[in-house]
């Protein structure tokens, strides 16, 4: 079985001002505060949820 690709989630953009689904979108990748990086899995689910909130985030591959 082939490991799963990994991806680096950084948040660099705040969510003031944001729907409320953004910012509850950015609390389920694990996010919160600006310039907090997480390490995830690149599942559709995730993927999905990084191009909701891409205009907040950096992505890079892990």
């Amino acid at each position: 079985m082939a490991k799963a690709k990994k991806i680096k989630i950084t948040q660099t953009g705040s969510p003031i001002r944001r729907d409320k689904t953004q910012r509850a979108t950015l609390v389920g990748l694990g996010l919160n505060k600006m310039h907090r990086t997480v390490e995830v899995e690149a599942t559709p689910e995730v993927l999905g949820q990084v191009k909701k909130v891409a205009h907040l985030l950096s992505v890079e591959e892990a």
